[in-house]
């Protein structure tokens, strides 16, 4: 079933084209990594899904316009971006009690279970609290509410790695259940690649890469290689190469790995690797994949 479906959907400020004419359909029980630069669009395309901007083009979140029907959509979506909301003054009990009180799908026990795997304490006031707890705190929040949609914009920004990783073990293991959907942006890849189901780049407002991750670790591979193989592995058409202590490492799209293997040590490259290829290759904003795409069948392009 698809969750989010855009066809032609575009953002213009001024002359900044943010979104230009992006397709894209994503699945329920998806885990979405929406990658890209600064300036690349991802938080523009957050907003239209969240109904916090108008759009041109065809966009339905849950079967509805975000724009125009966002009280009732709401419901099903929650969202946790890097800016902490919770005024300072506020106890964490007295968060309890607001979205106890505002969102009708919010189970204050749950909420309560998920804060006593913590040290926040229930009488603490927000301002006593430190970055990473007040990150827990609205995961908490969040986790406990009946939503088929979340979205993390930078959820775990300025946290140190220790907090990071509690954030999306808890994620994973307390909130997401295969049928629920999450989108999640960051520029710490490596740390949510173990949990994706489906990766997109995003560039100049445009998808230049879009792979569910079974295809993407079944489509690209990475070769470190030596001097005396380097150019029957060029003549394989790598899509990157880089020096590393006089050898080359070289990253191929849909070369057959027993055939690199001849050539070289082969390992499965990170998101990371790939987004250095794909967007450090794309200066000219040119994208290397149509913009067209679906978390269904993510491995194929228009």
């Amino acid at each position: 079933m698809a969750l989010i479906e855009a066809h032609g959907l575009r953002k213009q400020y001024g002359t900044t084209v943010a979104l230009d004419s992006v397709n894209l359909t994503v699945e329920e029980g998806r885990i979405l990594g929406l990658i890209g630069p600064n300036g690349a669009g991802k938080t523009t395309a957050l907003n239209a899904i969240l109904g916090l901007a108008p759009f041109e083009g065809e966009l339905r979140v849950l079967g509805q316009n975000p724009w125009t029907e966002r009280d009732a959509l709401m419901r099903e979506v929650c969202f946790i971006s890097d800016v902490a909301i919770l005024p300072r003054w506020m106890r964490v009990t007295q968060a309890l009690d607001y979205v106890q009180g505002v969102h009708p799908r919010f189970d204050r026990a749950k909420a309560e279970g998920f804060l006593a795997k913590t040290v926040i304490k229930p009488k603490s006031r927000v301002r006593e609290l430190s970055k990473g707890m007040v990150a827990q705190l609205h995961l908490a929040l969040v986790m406990a509410i009946d939503a088929r949609l979340l979205v993390l914009d930078e959820p775990t920004l300025g946290l140190d790695l220790l907090y990071r990783k509690q954030f999306y073990d808890s994620l994973l293991n307390d909130y997401f259940d295969g049928s629920r959907t999450i989108i999640v942006t960051t520029h710490q890849v490596e740390e949510i690649q173990n949990i994706l189901t489906d990766v997109m780049f995003l560039n100049h407002g445009r998808i230049v890469l879009s792979h569910s991750m079974d295809d993407f670790e079944m489509r690209y591979t990475e070769a470190l290689v030596g001097p005396e193989h380097i150019e029957a592995a060029r003549a394989l058409k790598p899509m990157y190469e880089r020096s590393v202590f006089g050898k080359s490492t070289l990253l191929f799209n849909g070369v057959d790995r027993h055939q690199i293997a001849a050539l070289g040590d082969v390992r499965t490259p990170s998101i990371a690797d790939v987004f250095v290829a794909v967007i450090g290759g794309d200066t000219a904003g040119t994208p290397a994949y149509a913009n067209s795409y679906t978390t269904s069948n993510m491995g194929a392009s228009r």
